[in-house]
């Protein structure tokens, strides 16, 4: 890697998997590395359990940053924003800024903001869980997962050999998208997933029948998943992400008027066709995602 002093902000699932990645990289590579990191997390017990993974702990951002060469935030959408705003008066020489975030537009535009002694780019990892913490984190998380990275009005060729670096060593695979095609994308993939199983939660929940737990069974667990995801977190992914997060939810509820019609009408032979148009579709999906 082209930087050797990198500061993550936020050891959660994501912060924590790219560290413990980084450090695997460069206990595996040949010719190693150096690698100096800085942890920067405000609770506690996070700090403490980073302390055997890194060179620096510290609740202070200012500390964090001082004398790194890139800095990566790793925490929501709404404290990466937060953190934007505040670098360049802790860090008015600049440095190079990258992050995890889940939705693009609003972070790459507080990235075009940046005073041009920075340089940024916006990066989203398509990996996670729907545990939070540094005690669910892996090394292996982003292992031939893609990795997004969108350019902003800071982004340099320098900093994309970085990011390309580092996004390398954590076994990933890079893909370049617009912030705005990012967060349309991530809308339908993604978000709306969330929002889905949380309803379907809350619909089988509002059966209040102790007898439903045990009746359910695979099909129930795995589309329901997502719905245990850290709600602080996709509290800010939704609302920054708002607009097209609707969008698709608008999408989802004309599908849902469809099918809702074509049972109404008991009309077999259509919702046949309908099942089987689906089918196909995700039999698609998964000759990419197997």
């Amino acid at each position: 890697m082209q930087v050797e002093r990198i500061c993550i902000v936020g050891l959660g699932l994501m912060g924590g998997s790219l560290a413990l990645a980084l450090r695997l990289a460069q206990r595996t590579a040949v010719p190693t590395f150096p690698l100096h990191l800085t942890i920067v997390d405000t609770n506690p017990d996070t700090r403490a359990a980073a302390e055997r993974l890194a060179d620096v702990v510290t609740d202070d951002l200012a500390t964090g940053v001082e004398g790194a060469e890139l800095v990566i935030l790793a925490t929501p959408v709404r404290t990466i924003l937060h953190c934007l705003t505040t670098l360049p008066g802790i860090r008015p020489s600049g440095l190079m800024v990258l992050d995890l975030g889940s939705s693009k537009a609003d972070i790459c535009a507080a990235m075009d903001n940046l005073p041009a002694p920075f340089q940024a780019i916006g990066g989203h990892p398509m990996a996670g869980k729907e545990v939070a913490g540094f005690g669910a984190a892996t090394p292996d998380l982003f292992q031939d997962q893609t990795f997004i990275l969108c350019q902003t009005q800071r982004t340099t060729p320098e900093l994309e050999v970085v990011a390309l670096d580092l996004v390398r060593w954590v076994r990933a695979q890079p893909l370049f998208l617009p912030p705005a095609v990012h967060d349309d994308m991530v809308a339908a993939i993604s978000h709306l997933p969330y929002v889905v199983a949380v309803s379907l939660m809350r619909t089988a929940a509002g059966m209040a029948d102790d007898r439903l737990w045990p009746v359910s069974s695979s099909g129930f667990r795995d589309t329901s998943r997502v719905s245990g995801t850290n709600p602080q977190m996709m509290l800010d992914v939704l609302l920054t992400n708002r607009t097209a997060v609707l969008t698709q939810i608008a999408a989802f509820q004309e599908r849902l008027t469809a099918v809702t019609h074509l049972l109404q009408s008991a009309d077999e032979t259509a919702l046949a066709h309908w099942l089987s148009e689906t089918q196909r579709a995700y039999q698609t999906y998964r000759q990419f995602k197997p």
